[in-house]
């Protein structure tokens, strides 16, 4: 199997790299994400610009003919700049979805998410459906040849900056039935929809998203009525293997800041990198990244595979990425000391996002039972 990357991920990468070390220093950041807006527009164009919105798309569709691999890589440089720019809800969820629908649905939205016009959140978490995808009180109720939508989704990320959501809503059955979960698309401002927005721990912003007798069209429904979860959770775990991405850029920034400051900060007349239990500690902590990002590759890779073979592979990166994201944040805090977790120093932000990423798509406790109940399902083979 060959791991290397093509020139134009390469490509991709460099100039990323680049943007973020010269235009989104951690002092930037900070001012960023304390403003009112809590985010930069003009930085969103600027990625437009460099086609990192269109990477992941196939050219048919407009793209640069790229795939989770390309946001892979895209996402893994936003973990070592601590990017709040909505990637991960509007490329990787809503185009994910989007990139499946219809024609017209493909023509209407794929365009306005390339060119970083339209910007897309995935209402799809409620208060009380932890992270069960087909645990659902939102409801579609049929009305003529649409719907209308009612019911309240929690924890929007992006939810602020968007122009559309992709809303899972159930249209029949009960409340955690796999059949009767449809998908929509819904404009922010269509009449009904209501938000109440607020800064989460990590920098990012967020949405309690509010509908109320929300008419939307037969033409709003992405892929088939009453059978959605399928495609809910393949985008979940598109999702999923970006996420790790990030995790991983964010242990590798982790690990040399505090490598750095074991470097420089002294005790006792001795610069505490030469105490060996804290150089035993900063070797987990490398462990632990290279063992992330090696099944952040797998998970990534298997996403087109058979549906079991595709659930075991994100879930087993998400439980490393958990465990090592822990891991990883909580020794660069403790070697730093008290002050690592103060606004001023940029080690606790990005413990505070490792954190962060382990409740996104299902925390490790979740993706271990997912695991270990995918284990019993048999795969078909393949034909010969």
């Amino acid at each position: 199997m060959d791991f290397n990357f093509t020139e134009e991920q390469t490509m991709i990468r460099d100039s990323l790299s680049r943007l973020i070390r010269e235009q989104y220093d951690f002092d930037t950041r900070r001012k960023v994400v304390a403003s009112k807006d809590g985010w930069r527009p003009e930085m969103w164009a600027q990625f437009a610009e460099l086609g990192l919105l269109m990477a992941p798309f196939s050219e048919e569709d407009g793209g640069l003919g790229g795939g989770p691999i390309d946001a892979m890589v895209v996402m893994e440089e936003f973990g070592k700049g601590l990017v709040v720019e909505p990637y991960l809800p509007s490329v990787v969820c809503g185009g994910g979805f989007l990139k499946r629908g219809n024609d017209a649905q493909k023509a209407e939205y794929l365009g306005g998410i390339m060119s970083g016009e339209a910007i897309f959140a995935f209402a799809y978490a409620e208060p009380r459906g932890r992270y069960n995808l087909a645990d659902l009180e939102t409801t579609a109720k049929k009305d003529g040849s649409g719907f209308v939508l009612n019911g309240h989704k929690a924890v929007v990320i992006g939810a602020p900056w968007a122009t559309h959501f992709v809303v899972t809503a159930r249209t029949s059955g009960d409340r955690r039935d796999a059949k009767g979960v449809t998908v929509f698309v819904v404009a922010k401002d269509a009449k009904g929809v209501s938000t109440r927005d607020y800064p989460t721990v990590d920098g990012r912003r967020a949405s309690e998203v509010y509908f109320e007798n929300v008419a939307v069209s037969a033409d709003a429904v992405i892929g088939e009525v009453d059978n959605g979860l399928p495609l809910v959770e393949l985008v979940a775990d598109e999702a999923i293997a970006a996420l790790c991405a990030e995790a991983c850029g964010a242990m590798k920034v982790a690990h040399a800041m505090t490598v750095e400051y074991s470097r420089n900060r002294k005790q006792f007349g001795t610069a505490i990198g030469k105490f060996q239990v804290l150089q035993h500690r900063m070797v987990d902590m490398f462990m632990e990244h290279e063992q992330s990002v090696s099944m952040t590759y797998m998970a990534t890779l298997k996403l087109d595979e058979d549906e079991v073979t595709r659930k075991k592979a994100a879930s087993a990166a998400k439980v490393r990425i958990g465990q090592g994201g822990r891991f990883v944040g909580q020794q660069a805090i403790q070697i730093h000391g008290g002050m690592g977790m103060t606004d001023e120093m940029a080690v606790g932000h990005y413990f505070k996002r490792l954190t962060m990423i382990d409740a996104e798509f299902g925390n490790v406790d979740h993706h271990l039972k997912r695991y270990t109940e995918l284990s019993t399902v048999d795969v078909p083979m393949a034909a010969e």
